[in-house]
């Protein structure tokens, strides 16, 4: 029995760490002859510090100045030191078998007018399942979001675009369209509206900016990590900033709207619009997190640059 443990083993380090990568969903940014770059698969990474060397078959993260194999590397990803549950895992995403394999491929770039021509054409073939996929709900994990909230909040989403396939974390909005989020790309899936979540009889709102700054207040006031001053309010998402005028008339039937935004200066117009309509009704919850710029960078615990 221990020969065939060395033996599976010493099988999986010959599996190329490029192909383990493309089966759970890593696509590489920048590749070369001999090197494949990508954001590290385990951990925030916003500079592209992850390398893998191709001929060697080894990696190396810049920023931590950890290196090692195929299993060194699931064993950050999967995070468990449980060789034989490691090995495994490590089989069933074997790209071998292509039904297994779903990458992130980057969308094509459209100029502005191709984008607008085919804004209700580029997105075909819409499905959506359970929240489940190991590389989204690892992204989101990276990320600080709870797991069963997401699950509860958020569909999968298969699509084509251009006759390629994709997926991503939807969201979805009150006309009927998807804020869709993974690793390499942000967009939606037309139309585009705000997102609102109606907790019954009250006269309180709690306003985000972002899906993700949604469920990063969900996950935070779940682990009673947030000033809530009304917890059986309802909840709104813009979706994007500039959507509030969408938003103002129903927000305008609220005694008490809590501003969830971002510390920057759109989620301070958006206070200030808001604040000519109504005046004290709304509260300015950004002072409740100064150091950060959004709530999701209070889970991740990354503070503003001083």
């Amino acid at each position: 029995m221990p020969i065939i443990k060395r033996m599976n083993i010493k099988l999986i380090r010959q599996i190329p760490i490029v192909d383990f990568l493309l089966a759970i969903g890593i696509y590489p940014v920048k590749v070369t002859s001999c090197y494949a770059w990508y954001y590290a698969p385990y951990r925030e990474d916003e500079d592209l510090s992850f390398k893998v060397n191709k001929n060697r078959n080894i990696w190396y993260d810049f920023a931590t100045a950890k290196s090692g194999d195929i299993i060194d590397l699931a064993v950050l990803v999967y995070r468990t030191h449980n060789i034989p549950k490691i090995l495994k895992m490590i089989e069933q995403a074997d790209p071998a078998a292509p039904l297994r394999i779903r990458t992130f491929v980057p969308h094509p770039q459209q100029s502005a007018p191709d984008r607008t021509q085919l804004k209700a054409t580029v997105f075909q073939n819409l499905r959506l399942e359970l929240l489940e996929s190991l590389p989204l709900l690892s992204y989101l994990s990276k990320r600080g979001i709870d797991m069963e909230i997401a699950s509860q909040e958020c569909w999968e989403a298969h699509y084509t675009c251009h006759g390629n396939s994709y997926y991503a974390i939807a969201f979805p909005n009150e006309a009927g369209g998807y804020e869709i989020r993974n690793p390499y790309y942000k967009g939606c899936i037309a139309p585009k509206a705000v997102s609102f979540i109606s907790q019954g009889q009250t006269d309180c709102v709690c306003l985000f900016e972002g899906f993700m700054d949604y469920l990063s207040f969900l996950t935070l006031r779940k682990r009673e990590r947030l000033s809530v001053p009304c917890y059986g309010a309802d909840l709104l998402v813009l979706n994007l900033a500039n959507n509030l005028p969408k938003a103002l008339s129903r927000l305008k039937a609220y005694k008490h709207i809590y501003c969830y935004l971002d510390n920057d200066d759109a989620g301070r117009r958006v206070v200030d619009m808001l604040r000519e309509i109504k005046g004290d009704a709304v509260h300015d919850m950004m002072e409740t997190y100064p150091l950060y710029k959004d709530l999701n960078d209070i889970l991740v615990g990354k503070k503003k640059m001083p």
